[in-house]
């Protein structure tokens, strides 16, 4: 019993089933232990909700194949026939959980290709078009909110506090397009639209360096937005820490100014952040739709514009269970950053 109790690798002894249940070595392995155990309910509470809503919505992917070309009632029978849309909604979402078990996610209707395949295909310009944005944003907007919230109510403070709501305060399709005008069409240093070249022939690290300059302003454009909103958080953190206890010892002890900035104000301040970070994950394809749209980029939150406009119900479902996937790994990520900022979350973790 004392040998457990001074860090022996054996257990202490308990009674009941508690003694059969083995301590964890790291509290992280099973927060994420737990996080990935809720993701299948995650996922199917996802899919059922996304397929009731797209039920309850008008007309189908034949109403929209047929919209601009018309069809007698035998054409429009054989296509619903075909595409497996005569038969009921309750059959239809079962047949399609039994693929998805097996990895199928559907069949493209207005791509005539498999659902995976069309996606895979522009899944990772999304990925990086928000990756990027998403770096650019945290970077910019806790740099700024740290030297804004260094000094509260000095001039810089209320110079950058004064542009993060401007930019708050911006549509996103208006800041594309005001930064196609400015980079596009004034000082033509950028491309205006597209993700390369069309017919320009590069390969190699010359496509990779022409793809980076078409991506160049819709990152700017959803991570200037982004990182307004973290200057924001870090900055109001960071002026509430100044008030506590902690940081009025440590500031009457003599500790250096920027240390204190750094160790004690920032780092706490800096939680908030995180953990918008991973509420901002959701936001992937919805965010992505305005900024693809405008710059013509062929991502996913493009393809998710043309399959709500072709009605295509597995396109759109296919697109929904990969951003769900993509969120829940992105948030479990953040809860372990957040657990390695914070130890009370990791104290937590312990605790069945």
């Amino acid at each position: 019993m004392a040998r457990g109790l001074i860090g022996s690798p054996e257990p202490v002894a308990t009674s009941g089933a508690e003694a059969n249940t083995p301590l964890p070595r790291h509290p992280a392995l099973l927060l994420a232990r737990r996080r990935l155990a809720q993701a299948p309910i995650v996922l199917l509470i996802v899919i059922t909700g996304a397929f009731l809503l797209l039920e309850a919505a008008p007309g189908d992917a034949v109403d929209a194949y047929l919209a601009g070309l018309g069809g007698d009632a035998g054409l429009v029978a054989e296509l619903r026939r075909r595409w497996g849309l005569d038969r009921s909604g309750p059959t239809r979402f079962l047949l399609y959980l039994a693929g998805l078990a097996t990895g199928d996610l559907g069949w493209s209707v207005s791509f005539g290709r498999p659902v995976l395949a069309v996606i895979v295909e522009r899944l990772p310009i999304t990925l990086v078009l928000a990756g990027a944005a998403t770096l650019l944003a945290f970077a910019l907007g806790t740099g700024l909110g740290l030297l804004a919230g260094a000094r509260p109510g000095g001039p810089l403070d209320r110079l950058l506090s004064a542009t993060a709501l401007l930019l708050n305060a911006v549509p996103t399709f208006w800041l594309g397009l005001l930064l196609v005008l400015v980079f596009a069409v004034r000082l033509r240093w950028l491309p205006s639209a597209g993700i390369e070249t069309i017919g320009a022939g590069h390969t190699g690290l010359a496509r990779l360096l022409d793809i980076a300059r078409h991506l160049v302003l819709p990152t700017l454009t959803l991570g200037l937005v982004y990182a307004a909103l973290y200057l924001r958080l870090l900055r109001a953190g960071m002026v509430e820490a100044w008030r506590s206890d902690y940081v009025r010892a440590a500031r009457a002890k003599g500790i250096p100014r920027r240390r204190l900035v750094l160790r004690h104000v920032a780092r706490n301040a800096l939680l908030p952040v995180v953990t918008m970070l991973g509420l901002q994950s959701a936001t992937l394809v919805g965010g992505s739709v305005v900024v693809e749209s405008v710059f013509a980029v062929p991502g996913l939150g493009r393809l998710a514009a043309e399959a709500v406009t072709q009605r295509d119900v597995p396109l759109l479902l296919g697109i929904v269970i990969v951003s769900a996937v993509l969120v829940v790994l992105v948030n479990l990520v953040i809860d372990l950053l957040y657990a390695r900022l914070d130890p009370r979350v990791e104290l937590a973790a312990r605790t069945p």
